[in-house]
């Protein structure tokens, strides 16, 4: 289990090592009869409106607002639908929420609804999204937007403990399901792209991506990041065009045994 305040610490070295715009999230999913987190806000009855999930994660990591958002709250349905909240209408499964506007044709648009990844319906009822520093829940995912060069040092730490670089599905749709759903469904770290409309109604900029990990690797995550800063500089990164560098000893080693002459010119 992941205590408030080992959580609280991850998100405050996540925010200093990386040195993140926005807060890193915690997001979980709420069961049918479970209690909505104490001190979270829903957006109809508390602001009188809906909104989308990506808006609702939006003000958790730029507003450090803990939200929580039932199918009721929602104004965008592709959420809806992939985290389980309501069963797929046919007209979905049958494509017209991409055709003619993002597909060739209305089969190509079933072919991604199909594929879409998404939670069984029934099983979950809503989801709570806040900083990483002041979630007062456990988490099944932590979300993390970041520029690339910040999550480039995510998926480098990502892959410290097993050496595997990391394998997942990139969609430029619905960034709000991409980063929590195949999270919660493979329990393995994921990066995705933040869709148009994150961008156009929540506000995502165009320097941003998307890293999530599931709980139980956040300690993994954490220890990789640490071994790198004190083996190699984290942010910012250092840049030079200097010919000829000094290479880690175990690179000069291999290029030794391929016959590569390394003897720097005068």
């Amino acid at each position: 289990m992941l205590e408030p305040d080992i959580l609280r610490h991850y998100g405050e070295e996540l925010e200093k090592r990386l040195r993140l715009a926005t807060f890193p999230m915690a997001i979980k999913l709420l069961q049918k009869g479970e209690n909505i987190t104490e001190g979270a806000k829903r957006p109809l009855p508390d602001f009188g409106h809906h909104i989308s999930a990506c808006q609702g994660f939006s003000m958790s990591r730029r507003q450090g607002i803990t939200i929580a958002m039932l199918k009721e709250d929602m104004w965008c349905p592709e959420p809806v639908i992939a985290l389980g909240f309501a069963e797929p209408p046919q007209y979905f499964l049958e494509g017209h929420n991409r055709f003619p506007g993002s597909v060739a044709t209305l089969q190509a648009g079933s072919t991604w609804a199909r594929e879409f990844p998404r939670l069984r319906a029934g099983d979950y009822v809503g989801i709570v999204s806040a900083p990483l520093t002041s979630a007062t829940f456990e988490p099944d995912v932590v979300v993390i937007y970041g520029n690339p060069a910040q999550v480039t040092q995510l998926v480098l730490a990502a892959a410290f403990k097993d050496g595997r670089d990391l394998t997942c599905n990139i969609s430029g749709r619905a960034a709000c399901v991409n980063a929590v759903v195949p999270v919660v469904q493979s329990r393995r770290f994921q990066v995705a792209l933040p869709c148009p409309g994150d961008r156009q109604k929540a506000g995502a900029q165009d320097d941003e991506i998307i890293f999530s990990a599931p709980k139980e690797r956040m300690a993994e995550l954490m220890e990789g990041l640490r071994r790198r800063d004190e083996h190699m500089r984290g942010q910012p990164t250092a840049f030079t065009l200097r010919p000829e560098y000094p290479l880690p000893e175990s690179y000069a080693k291999i290029a030794g045994m391929m016959g590569m002459n390394l003897e720097k010119r005068k």
